[in-house]
């Protein structure tokens, strides 16, 4: 089972995605927390302490994996049956694809989604939804907000559950 949740910066979306893998918890499943983020400045640090702080007060037992690049593997790895993975969140995922002097980012794309459909259990993806506003000014910035839209395109033609989140309030776009 696949759960995209998109929503845009401070939407509500990572606090949508920790109360649906809750529900996955009640009913048994353990918890995995794949995180995409890297601390390379203060404010990403806080970013993530805030995050960190969210999980912590959620009660439930988060065990954590910091994958800024593998993803793939990772997913591969650690996905079976009566676990619930979390996976916060692409569009950092994909920044680190597209800085990365080593990534083929259409081979990983290829690869990421190809793995999608041979998971066990329940995987949740949080992302953030970059293609409502300006045409950014610079070559790095445009392709980042099409690959994020070409890569969400093609997750939530997977996924089982799309759910936009804004103000803080989950509106089902898919399943």
């Amino acid at each position: 089972m696949i759960h995209f949740v998109l929503g845009g910066a401070r939407s509500g979306k990572s606090r949508h995605a920790l109360a649906q893998a809750a529900k996955r918890v009640a009913l048994g499943d353990d918890c995995l927390f794949v995180a995409t983020a890297e601390a390379f400045d203060e404010e990403m640090t806080s970013r993530i302490q805030r995050h960190q702080q969210e999980r912590t007060e959620d009660d439930l037992p988060w065990r954590t994996l910091e994958c800024p690049l593998n993803l793939s593997d990772c997913l591969t790895e650690n996905a079976r049956h009566n676990q619930v993975i979390l996976v916060d969140c692409l569009t950092l995922w994909l920044t680190n694809q597209l800085l990365s002097k080593n990534s083929d980012w259409p081979q990983v794309r290829s690869e990421f989604l190809a793995t999608l459909s041979q998971l066990p259990g329940t995987i949740i993806f949080v992302s953030n939804e970059v293609g409502g506003g300006l045409v950014a000014a610079d070559p790095l910035s445009r392709q980042f907000v099409d690959e994020a839209g070409w890569l969400h395109q093609a997750i939530a033609n997977i996924a089982d559950e799309v759910v936009l989140v804004t103000a803080g309030l989950p509106m089902t776009l898919k399943g």
